[in-house]
């Protein structure tokens, strides 16, 4: 989620953030998806093929622009995702172009420490007046910037990821609603040991994405940290799942079961992934997904049996605890990895600006 942001930090001179500021229909990312720009590079994705690359060259354009100019600092654009881009997902994107100098890094700062430390925050950024925006906590504390009008912060739309919203003077708002990073777990099967781990995870800092296309199974009251997904497709699901997302596999069908483990099998960028069964069904399954194509290398981050060693029980709230468990434990693993990735990257900064300072005394 910060791959932009640390490059954002990292890189001095002008740039173009550009978000994902509303999706109708289909969409290669979601609202709140950014990629950052420079005269140079591009970081992170908006989701690719011809529209990412439309989006490049408009920011560049901008780029070109003497700064100060609203044409050369905020764009909104709209893309149809048909012929005319190459891509047929058929839906509408909305995009928002920001112009990032020196001086605004104290928001994207603020919004880095925040992060840090587990805490959400929202950014409200004018799109037809330079020098409005604010950032502030999701509840609706004012941190930085200029004060909202109450009328504004009525308008939002609390449950977007991002919006655009207009204000009583007809101004455009980008909304752009910033969560902390927590675990994101898709959970396909709603069968007992599925929502035994549903409610095991309830209270845990991650986000579930519950997948069976028994629409029926479901409780009509979920966690908040659970959104569900009935559906007959749950590959696309799998196709769509941000890098670094967990996969856990317990339906109520072998076939479906390696099917869908063959769909993941076939990504590369997840952190972890679990399915359900004994050491005789890895064997079975190991053998028939290697005949299907699936590299040696691959089946080996296949998790099965689930849960921590050890315990053995077999009921389903036994069964939940010991795969919450294993959960966390990967995924305070990739915390800290993460955590001294960015210390090191900070330190390679620091060591890169004072050898530009020594070469310049």
């Amino acid at each position: 989620m910060i791959v932009w942001l640390n490059a954002l930090l990292a890189h001095s001179g002008p740039k173009i953030l550009v978000t994902v500021a509303q999706v109708l229909g289909s969409g290669p990312r979601e609202p709140g998806a950014k990629m950052l720009v420079t005269a140079q590079q591009s970081v992170d994705t908006i989701g690719g093929g011809h529209l990412e690359m439309r989006a490049i060259e408009i920011a560049r354009e901008m780029l070109a622009l003497p700064a100060g100019a609203l044409a050369a600092e905020r764009r909104l654009e709209r893309f149809a995702l048909g012929p005319s881009l190459g891509q047929c997902c058929g839906g509408v994107v909305h995009l928002a172009f920001e112009r990032i100098e020196q001086d605004a890094l104290a928001y994207f700062s603020c919004l880095n420490q925040r992060w840090r430390l587990g805490q959400d925050s929202q950014r409200f950024v004018c799109l037809d007046q330079l020098n409005a925006v604010s950032l502030g906590e999701t509840a609706g504390t004012h941190l930085l910037g200029p004060d909202l009008t109450t009328q504004l912060v009525s308008l939002v739309d609390h449950r977007a990821a991002c919006e655009v919203i207009q204000d009583c003077a007809g101004q455009r708002w980008l909304v752009d609603t910033c969560l902390a990073y927590k675990p994101h777990l898709m959970l396909f099967g709603a069968g007992h040991v599925g929502s035994a781990i549903v409610r095991a995870l309830a209270d845990l800092p991650c986000q579930v994405t519950w997948v069976d296309e028994r629409e029926d199974l479901f409780p009509a009251l979920l966690p908040a940290n659970v959104r569900i997904e009935a559906t007959d497709t749950p590959e696309a699901l799998i196709a769509s799942a941000p890098a670094g997302v967990s996969f856990l596999v317990l339906t109520h069908s072998h076939v479906l079961d390696q099917h869908l483990s063959e769909h993941i099998l076939r990504r590369d960028d997840f952190s972890w992934f679990g399915l359900i069964g004994s050491q005789t069904k890895r064997v079975q399954f190991e053998r028939r997904l290697r005949e299907r194509g699936i590299p040696a290398q691959r089946l080996e981050q296949m998790v099965c049996p689930i849960g921590l060693p050890g315990i053995r029980g077999k009921q389903p709230a036994v069964i939940a605890v010991a795969v919450a468990a294993q959960l966390l434990q990967v995924w305070e693993t990739i915390e800290q990895q993460q955590e001294l990735s960015d210390a090191l990257a900070q330190m390679s900064r620091a060591s890169s600006r004072q050898d530009v300072l020594d070469e310049c005394h």
